[in-house]
């Protein structure tokens, strides 16, 4: 590629009225970079990519162009480099909700929360101390294939296929783990998918909090990471995986998902979204 590029993602669960006029807006804005932006009636969840300037043009516009009416100040941006060029095209979807749970009625936004219930989130200092806690179970909130390329140490794989099959993994075991008095540390790559799943896992009766900003968060916060993660980490983009210090690996989507007959179609679609470029 002719000029480095940036990795962004980020994601905000907050009412969007009008999906697709924030979405066409976004489709403007963004024509210099690449990647996949989803926008729902619960809000944005996106990984793009472009060169550092017009990374940074397109994330002051989202935060700031008047047809968002404030509706993404402050965002939090996760950043990493890039070696290869994680995305060739932009893509701006409306979808029913940014990340499909399975279970009708949860939602992730935050005016739907019970006030009276904790704050789940934990930043990645505490995060370190509880995983080690005795009484707690490492859940991890992810795919299988992921776990498999690298997960927190003593961390357990709920061997889901796809995230929609997380609820009844939790609903199996959830009354084992109140009996047990077990404590649940749940992670995911950028948190989203645990933002989504937190509240309605204090609902069946755990206690349970989620790593703040996700995986991306602790490797760019805990500059000795690798202390408590094994392996790297997968990415939804041409980069396939990243270390603990959010560098790319010579992992190949191959080495991902070869001799998994079930993630067949996954190495397929790798292989389509990796045109030259």
């Amino acid at each position: 590629m002719s000029e480095a590029h940036t990795h962004s993602s980020f994601y905000r669960f907050v009412t969007l009225p009008e999906p697709e006029r924030v979405a066409q807006r976004l489709r403007e804005i963004s024509t210099a970079l690449g990647g996949n932006i989803l926008v729902a009636p619960e809000g944005i969840s996106a990984a793009i990519a472009g060169p550092a300037l017009a990374l940074a043009d397109f994330e002051q516009a989202l935060q700031q162009d008047p047809a968002f009416d404030g509706a993404f100040q402050g965002m939090w941006f996760k950043h990493s480099a890039c070696t290869t060029r994680p995305f060739t095209l932009i893509k701006v979807h409306t979808k029913p909700e940014i990340v499909a749970f399975g279970v009708p009625g949860v939602s992730g936004l935050r005016e739907h929360a019970d006030p009276a219930k904790p704050d789940t989130h934990v930043p990645p200092e505490r995060w370190r101390e509880l995983i080690h806690e005795p009484d707690v179970v490492v859940l991890d909130n992810r795919n299988s294939f992921e776990f498999r390329l690298g997960r927190f140490a003593n961390a357990i794989d709920p061997e889901v296929a796809h995230f929609r099959d997380f609820p009844a993994y939790v609903a199996e075991h959830a009354e084992a783990w109140k009996t047990q008095g077990k404590r649940i540390a749940m992670y995911c790559t950028g948190g989203i998918r645990c933002e989504k799943t937190s509240a309605w896992m204090q609902d069946q009766g755990l206690t349970v909090y989620q790593l703040d900003g996700g995986v991306v968060n602790y490797f760019e916060t805990m500059p000795d990471a690798q202390r408590d993660w094994e392996g790297e980490l997968f990415v939804f983009d041409k980069r396939i995986a990243i270390d603990t210090h959010l560098q790319e690996t010579p992992t190949t989507a191959e080495d991902v998902y070869a001799g998994l007959p079930d993630e067949a179609w996954r190495l397929a679609r790798a292989k389509r979204l990796d045109p030259a470029g």
